[in-house]
């Protein structure tokens, strides 16, 4: 797949694309690039992924939003569907106050190139969101380009969205998360040195550092979990504490530490992706390490279950 960015995106009018922020690449996004890839293929375009880098909303807003993918799982994940273009549009102030006309004509014409659009039926675009479907259509008449509009997607009840997904991991909710997916939820990082505590009552864990600061990591609990150490290096099972260690630390660091079960490699510094299966239990304090440990036990015997029925 072709992956562009800033000064690197080079014009190509070929393109059958859509554009906006597909953090999740969750079920709506899916049928989006799904539809887009067939259109492409049946038009003779190229099947496009216009997106931005950083969140708009960090741009328009100021506000941190949580990631449900960094750049590089968003790009794979559209790269699965069978994208074959991804292009990064750098999200700026100047960019959030272009008109939807000049955005549509600067940038999706004059700068990525199009054919066709393909867009989720709530599109908007351009300054204060004035640009929808109705604007994209006019336009499409006045410049020869086409516009394909998706409906909502509905799963387990609900339309599926970002925010809808963001708001079930935090609340440590992942199987939810992962129907509005259509996937279960994952993170990667690299694991870095922690205090060794694990170690000493029989559980080593590895300390998992997102690979992004603004990558969201599911509400405070305990998870039955899958980790791929490495390209080629397969996946091991095992279970991860979300929290601040409250039975030996007061007000700790909030921390992703991962206990491994059929492993004793040394994970010091190597990347790590971890894909987070189901919720076991909240995080709590114990009265002292043995009383850790007989949870510890239940809690990878369920763990064991839960990964052997998924």
């Amino acid at each position: 797949m072709i992956r562009e960015t800033g000064s690197e995106i080079t014009r190509d009018p070929r393109a059958v694309l859509t554009t906006g922020t597909f953090d999740g690449v969750h079920l709506g996004h899916r049928a989006i690039l799904t539809y887009l890839v067939e259109r492409a293929r049946l038009v003779g375009g190229v099947p496009t992924l216009v997106t931005f880098d950083p969140h708009p909303r960090e741009v328009i807003a100021g506000v941190h939003v949580p990631l449900l993918t960094t750049m590089r799982e968003r790009a794979d994940l559209a790269e699965a569907i069978g994208i074959e273009r991804f292009v990064v549009l750098p999200f700026t102030r100047d960019l959030s106050n272009l008109e939807p006309e000049a955005y549509v004509s600067d940038v999706l014409l004059g700068t990525v190139g199009m054919k066709e659009i393909v867009i989720g039926y709530d599109h908007r675009f351009g300054r204060k969101a004035r640009g929808d479907r109705e604007v994209l259509e006019q336009l499409g008449r006045e410049h020869g380009f086409s516009v394909d509009v998706i409906p909502e997607q509905i799963a387990t009840g609900v339309t599926v969205s970002s925010t809808k997904i963001r708001q079930r991991l935090a609340a440590g909710d992942v199987e939810r998360a992962e129907a509005l997916l259509g996937r279960p939820y994952a993170f990667g990082g690299t694991v870095v040195r922690g205090a060794g505590r694990g170690r000493t009552i029989g559980f080593p864990t590895a300390n998992v550092q997102p690979e992004h600061p603004r990558k969201l990591i599911p509400g405070v609990g305990v998870y039955a979990v899958r980790v791929q150490l490495g390209e080629g290096a397969g996946s091991v099972e095992g279970m991860m504490n979300v929290g601040r260690r409250p039975t030996f630390e007061e007000d700790g660091a909030l921390k992703a530490e991962v206990h491994l079960f059929e492993t004793d490699a040394d994970l010091y510094g190597r990347h790590v992706d971890v894909t987070v299966v189901a919720r076991i239990r909240d995080e709590r304090r114990f009265d002292g390490p043995d009383a850790l440990v007989a949870q510890l036990r239940e809690d990878r015997q369920r763990a064991r279950w839960l990964l052997a029925g998924s």
